[in-house]
């Protein structure tokens, strides 16, 4: 076998390990940096992930210290809990980045990511296009304001290279016959620093998002917990609390996500956390 070939196979097998371990920025590590920080009350936002295909379920393993009915509860309270009409004013589960102020540099830039962005999804708007090339659909089941068609592998890359035309998740309305693609998301390890983010997407245009503080219920108690303190909905958003009603405490969930509008007609709604309805 060749160099290329072995290189090929090992990145695809690494790819299928990493992949399970999403989100946005698909739970990885790889960059050193510094340890994500403790959450502050901030907006609340939506996350993203991936579970499942249109038609059959998806290899999903369960991230560090959390089993999979864990990890597959919180992808799901994340996106119902997070979006339009569900979110809380002050989460305290949700790292936001802070806006920087605006500068002509910064603009042009993230205008040049828009378009690069547009050219590399153009082919998506068949979403059929998406689910051949491996993006596979988060709860599709399940009603959303959009559904998230996330690619593993770019995931694996994002957490190393930066290329705005290979998002790693695509967005999409669901509509009568099909879906519709209206923008997508970046991804970036939870360790990536805010110079790290502001390099990949400037902070003076948009906003990263990260879920943190999750406090998940005693494993016997996971049929009958009070959901009002644990989870990304509960109460409950420090270690010392979590500990005290004997459950099992993770700083940082997922990893940093952005959402991309590229179709928009300006950069506040191109880069806005969620899709400008009219």
């Amino acid at each position: 076998m060749s160099a290329r070939s072995t290189f090929l196979n090992l990145a695809t097998r690494a790819g299928i390990l990493f992949g399970g371990l999403f989100l946005v920025s698909v739970l990885l590590a790889a960059i050193p940096g510094h340890r994500a920080p403790a959450a502050q009350p901030q907006s609340s936002q939506r996350s993203s992930s991936s579970q499942a295909q249109e038609s059959q379920g998806t290899d999903h393993r369960s991230m560090p210290g959390m089993d999979m009915d864990d990890a597959k509860a919180n992808e799901a309270r994340a996106v119902h809990d997070m979006t339009p009409g569900h979110m809380d004013a002050h989460s305290l589960h949700m790292q936001m980045t802070a806006m920087r102020p605006s500068n002509p540099e910064d603009a042009a830039r993230a205008k040049e990511i828009a378009a690069q962005l547009r050219g590399g999804i153009e082919k998506y708007r068949d979403y059929h296009v998406a689910l051949n090339e491996g993006y596979k659909i988060f709860l599709p089941n399940v009603p959303q304001p959009e559904y998230h068609f996330t690619n593993y592998m770019n995931g694996f890359l994002e957490a190393f290279s930066f290329d705005p035309s290979r998002p790693t998740s695509l967005l999409y309305k669901k509509t009568s016959d099909g879906y519709e693609l209206v923008g997508a998301m970046y991804t970036m390890p939870k360790r990536a620093t805010e110079e790290q983010l502001n390099a990949r997407v400037p902070l003076s245009v948009a906003m990263w998002h990260l879920h943190t503080n999750l406090c998940m219920p005693p494993k016997e108690q996971r049929g009958s917990a009070d959901m009002t303190k644990f989870g990304l909905r509960g109460t409950i958003a420090t270690e010392e609390a979590c500990d005290a009603a004997g459950g099992r405490f993770h700083p940082v969930i997922f990893g940093w996500m952005v959402h991309v509008y590229p179709y928009e007609d300006s950069l506040d709604k191109v880069f806005a956390m969620h899709h400008h309805m009219d």
